[in-house]
């Protein structure tokens, strides 16, 4: 039978946790009186992770257990989790105990309100300094970037219909974008504040090197939410801008050698022009290349250009003139 909860939860070298942590996870979710699983992805840990995986899985069956080959990163752990998960709604969470799964049963009551996403708002973080202060700068940006607003992007506590994240496709650092991604779709995102706790075992896997990859990600979002059936408005406003940018200066410089008569070979203006000139017609082509792509892309796999939410029909075998009956 289908369970109405997965837990999904990615881990690398969290062995001192990982008892802790199903024996919570259970716990929570027993007293919660929803049939459940819990989906642990092992990312490649080099400890005794796996070792301590096993045993538990062979003592509760409800603890399905995913080894990666080798440590691909929390976004494809999360993607592997998801591709196995059996429940209705899906959990997300990370495996170092500093997220309370304690919140878990009212963050899906939250949910069965009517949204298809919930987030957690760790809104007293217990997280250094040097930590806390990045992610205040990243929450604002990619709150403003994607336009789903939410105060903490970054907490893994999530929860969300099975229909909704099962048709993401996840790359590089994508899972702190869940939310945005999803909002192609039109899903309804709500957010709830939780129970942030300090860690208690191990080291975080997080560090400063993490923003750039961030920042690239987020642009990347950006482009596939705006742009990602139409690139030639984007590409093509641009190379058209540039176009005409350069197409008044080889003008002028065009009048000033035919009537002015002055020489234009070596003022920067000619070059620049041409340059101009050159790069948007390039970026017009390249939008020309992209919607081809775009449409070879969606034709060719069936990729949906819309989402319905839901649909009020007339069976085929019903007149549709003919009121409905009590």
């Amino acid at each position: 039978m289908r369970p109405e909860l997965s837990v999904v939860i990615p881990l690398l070298d969290e062995a001192p946790n990982v008892e802790a942590l199903c024996r919570e996870l259970v716990d929570t979710l027993e007293a919660s009186g929803r049939t459940f699983e819990v989906v642990l992805v092992d990312d490649g840990s080099t400890d005794e992770t796996f070792e301590i995986l096993s045993r538990l899985h062979r003592a509760d069956r409800r603890l399905r257990v995913i080894r990666l080959r080798r440590n691909f990163g929390q976004t494809a752990a999360f993607a592997a989790g998801f591709a196995h998960a059996r429940g209705q709604l899906i959990v997300t969470a990370d495996g170092d105990l500093q997220n309370d799964l304690r919140d878990i049963p009212r963050m899906v009551a939250k949910l069965e309100e009517g949204y298809d996403i919930v987030c957690g708002w760790r809104k007293e973080r217990k997280d250094p300094l040097s930590r806390r202060l990045p992610s205040v700068v990243a929450n604002a940006l990619i709150s403003r970037a994607t336009g789903v607003r939410l105060h903490d992007t970054g907490c893994s506590l999530k929860i969300f219909r099975a229909e909704v994240v099962k048709s993401l496709r996840l790359y590089g650092e994508m899972h702190r974008f869940l939310p945005a991604i999803a909002s192609e779709q039109g899903v309804r995102i709500a957010e709830v504040v939780v129970n942030h706790r300090a860690r208690r075992h191990g080291r975080s896997k997080y560090g400063m090197s993490r923003a750039v990859t961030v920042v690239l990600d987020l642009a990347t979002v950006k482009f596939l939410l705006s742009y990602s059936t139409r690139p030639l408005q984007i590409f093509g406003l641009v190379g058209l801008l540039m176009g005409l940018a350069g197409s008044v200066m080889m003008g002028y410089l065009g009048y000033v050698k035919l009537f002015n008569q002055e020489g234009i070979g070596d003022r920067p203006l000619l070059l620049l022009g041409i340059l101009l000139v050159f790069t948007g017609v390039q970026l017009v082509t390249l939008g020309l290349l992209g919607e081809m792509q775009a449409r070879t892309y969606h034709e060719s796999q069936g990729k949906p250009t819309y989402y319905i939410r839901e649909l009020l029909d007339t069976p085929v075998d019903e007149p549709a003139d003919v009121p409905a009956t009590d």
